[in-house]
């Protein structure tokens, strides 16, 4: 496993670099990794956004500048790259200011609190050490080495050597013509579209758990011609039991998957009571042989409400592991505690920062 003790930590070399720091993008993740950079005591010197984005915006009080902006201003300086994308063009950019300047996309939780740093990687050694050793293949040891690498220290290279592209995924689950397939958190229809194209169009039902109305009715109107025998839907959410749970609502992807925590000032507004449904209760009897788990980070709870489906059907799975931090060891210990006999293989498909890093369970 990659040497956690000889590793460079991201932050403790931003608080203690000369150069000059710019951030890389606005939003919500632009402010993660501001909110960080101050508890860490790293200044920011400035903002920049891609030439096609930079329309006289501000953020954080900073004027946001073209890169071209920023080297006349500042000459070398750290980026830190603020945003996700998968899109090839985007990403050979990040690239290409990497070549320039020193690079990094700060590894902070899609979800929830805490970060991945190199002091949380020491105190979970062994949980590390055990999901390293459960994994099936040399290829996915090689990914969850630069998959830790990355997160301890924010190098983009570490991720871009290991990933594949999403055929290796399915050509790892193997599906047939005769599944049955349990899509939770299933967007807007687009890994159903997936399923079918892998498929051939063939397969023997679909039960797919969608909780934003949005998302939920786009997904029903792409697969009207699926029959509704065959094609089982809920709006709602995935968890462990059958509830309603409040949620802020964000809009976009990951809508409406936020948990609400009592406390915390909100518009009131943007919280919204959500169904929430188990696997178990939904698919009652019937026999599953694949599922997906991207709940938003709520894969822990939908997991526990797929208890009774796992052990007694033993499908195939693909679970979503980078919305919380601890879902690199969490969630496969989960996994093989739900069934022992599952093997493990760990896939990255294009995307910076760790997104799409998924673990998939034969």
């Amino acid at each position: 496993m990659y040497d956690i003790t000889g590793a460079v930590s991201l932050w403790d070399h931003l608080a203690e670099t000369s150069k000059p720091i710019i951030i890389y993008g606005m939003g919500d993740g632009a402010q993660k990794i501001l909110d960080v950079c101050s508890l860490k005591n790293v200044k920011i010197s400035g903002f920049m956004a891609s030439d096609d984005f930079v329309r006289g915006h501000s953020f954080a009080g900073f004027e946001v500048k073209k890169l071209s902006d920023i080297e006349r201003q500042f000459g070398d300086c750290i980026i830190l790259v603020a945003f996700g994308t998968h899109i090839d063009e985007v990403i050979q950019r990040i690239i290409a200011i990497s070549d320039r300047h020193e690079l990094y996309a700060p590894d902070v939780p899609v979800i929830g609190g805490g970060l991945f740093t190199k002091e949380y990687a020491e105190e979970h050694r062994a949980e590390l050490e055990r999901v390293y050793s459960m994994l099936a293949d040399e290829k996915s040891k090689q990914v969850f080495d630069g998959w830790l690498e990355y997160r301890i220290t924010g190098r983009i290279h570490p991720l871009l050597r290991n990933q594949t592209d999403k055929a290796e995924g399915y050509e790892i689950l193997d599906l047939g013509g005769n599944e049955t397939y349990a899509d939770l958190g299933a967007y807007n229809g687009d890994t159903i579209t997936e399923f079918l194209e892998v498929t051939g169009g063939q397969f023997n039902k679909i039960f797919a758990m969608e909780p934003d109305g949005k998302n939920y009715a786009k997904m029903k109107r792409i697969h009207y011609k699926l029959s509704p025998y065959a094609f089982r839907t809920v709006n709602a959410g995935a968890w462990s039991c059958d509830t309603v749970c409040e949620f802020i609502s964000k809009g976009g992807r990951n809508s409406s998957l936020i948990p609400y925590e009592k406390g915390k000032p909100v518009n009131p507004s943007r919280i919204k009571e959500i169904e929430m449904r188990s696997l178990d209760s939904f698919v009652k009897d019937e026999r599953v042989t694949y599922i997906k788990y991207d709940v938003e980070g709520s894969e822990s709870e939908a997991l526990d409400g797929s208890k009774t489906v796992i052990k007694r059907d033993k499908p195939k799975l693909l679970v979503s592991l980078y919305h919380r931090t601890e879902d690199m060891f969490a969630l496969p210990i989960k996994v093989t505690e739900l069934n022992p006999s599952y093997k493990l293989y760990l896939r990255q498909h294009p995307y910076i920062p760790a997104w799409d890093m998924n673990l998939y369970c034969i």
